[in-house]
């Protein structure tokens, strides 16, 4: 296959969801942050083969988002570019995307990342409510409107639907997100005190990381009304286990352990890298971060999507021929730190891998110190079109950073699937 080479990558500021519209939509964090990073290149937008961009929830006025920003990016008319979906990791989707096309010779250079403005998840109507509307625009006299209007009820206006919650609930088990974390949590014994005192982790990884300077991919972003954005704004130096303690569960009230605390945050924010052909590498002088060497897409139980990640790194695992511990950087998203905790739980019990993952015993031991070494989207945030290519993009730069050789970037799929990526830095 054609080598396939990650040039370059930059991310917008993930910015925490406050019950409000964000001051970005998906299509502006996703421009701000593109302009940023094809401004230091040599080629121009329109020497693009192409633009792929996940998103996960887009709004109706930019259904192809991808096409939206890469004319507003100044990569012209002939620049091809579509969006793709696949929940959590749509961002990983279009770098899969990406990959294939360059393996296969379509293209040469190509733009791929993810973005979503979770707080711009709309307000729906009930479909009782769309009814009445139907009702009255079907009202042909004075009389029939009059009793349509007569029979509307304040309640079905002032009960609007919660887009970003029909979103983040399974439609084939009926259960949100973070109920399919309350069953691992109870599936492999992971305490309320584990699962807080890794989400503090998160936020100490994060705060570390902020003041060491190695979350250079953070491009800045600028509103409307000039103020400037330079990080994410949901770490949280303060976080503490006591505090986290106080938090009340909100997924189970009465047995549950799952709290907003222990849980990635409802973010706006995009990320894009660039891939390259060995050939596009040559012609352009591009000094690549790194490769992707392998991926893999994985399904299971939509009860169970937490533990996507290991359905599928495990096999890229064993067609490799590494071991956990010859991984030297983990990046696992951090849904739901029930999730991360059940994943690593996972790989250590015996009958999961054996009846689950068809492997002879365990797996082994992940160690801490080389997952998530500068925190996750519990601390973070996670915008779920973005995530996927935020992991890659970081683990990249970690790498290089510590001067290791290998990692693994995996998420979770809303649906119950797996998505992973083998990386490699290059000299």
């Amino acid at each position: 296959m054609e080598p396939v080479y990650v040039v370059d990558g930059a991310r917008t500021p993930f910015l925490k969801g406050r019950n409000a519209p964000g001051p970005f939509s998906a299509a502006d964090l996703a421009l701000q942050a593109g302009r940023a990073l094809l401004l230091r290149q040599p080629f121009l937008p329109g020497d693009l083969d192409e633009v792929i961009l996940g998103c996960a929830s887009p709004s109706p006025d930019e259904v192809n988002i991808a096409r939206v920003v890469a004319l507003r990016l100044g990569c012209g008319y002939g620049v091809p570019a579509w969006t793709v979906m696949r929940n959590c990791a749509s961002g990983m989707q279009a770098i899969d995307a990406a990959l294939a096309n360059i393996e296969n010779g379509r293209a040469q250079l190509v733009l791929a990342g993810g973005v979503d403005a979770l707080s711009h998840a709309p307000l729906l109507y009930s479909e009782t409510m769309v009814r009445w509307f139907a009702q009255m625009m079907q009202a042909r006299t004075r009389g029939e409107k009059v009793r349509t209007l007569a029979a509307l009820r304040p309640a079905q206006l002032l009960k609007p639907v919660i887009g970003l919650l029909k979103g983040l609930t399974d439609p084939f088990v009926g259960l949100l997100m973070g109920q399919t974390a309350e069953n691992l949590a109870w599936r492999f014994g992971i305490s309320r005190a584990a699962m807080d005192e890794y989400s503090v982790g998160s936020h100490q990884r994060a705060v570390a990381a902020r003041a060491g300077q190695r979350l250079d991919e953070i491009v800045p972003l600028v509103d409307a009304e000039g103020a400037v954005y330079i990080d994410d704004d949901g770490v949280r130096p303060d976080a503490s286990v006591p505090a986290l303690t106080r938090l009340k569960p909100c997924f189970d009230r009465k047995y549950g352990r799952v709290t907003p605390g222990n849980s990635s945050q409802i973010s706006d924010g995009a990320a894009w890298l660039i891939l390259a052909s060995q050939q596009a590498v040559d012609h352009w002088r591009l000094q690549p971060l790194g490769r992707i060497t392998d991926r893999h897409w994985a399904g299971l139980d939509p009860a169970l999507m937490g533990l996507g990640p290991i359905h599928a790194a495990t096999p890229i695992l064993l067609r490799q021929g590494l071991a956990l511990a010859d991984i030297d950087l983990w990046e696992i998203n951090e849904a739901f730190a029930a999730q991360v905790l059940a994943c690593i739980a996972a790989w250590e019990t015996d009958d999961y891998c054996r009846q689950q993952l068809g492997l002879p015993g365990t797996l082994g031991t992940l160690a801490r110190e080389r997952l998530n070494v500068d925190g996750g989207a519990i601390a973070i945030g996670h915008p779920v079109g973005a995530s996927g290519a935020r992991i890659v993009l970081h683990l990249l730069r970690a790498l290089r950073a510590s001067g290791a050789r290998r990692g693994v970037a995996a998420l979770c799929i809303g649906g119950g699937q797996g998505g992973a990526m083998l990386l490699e830095t290059v000299a």
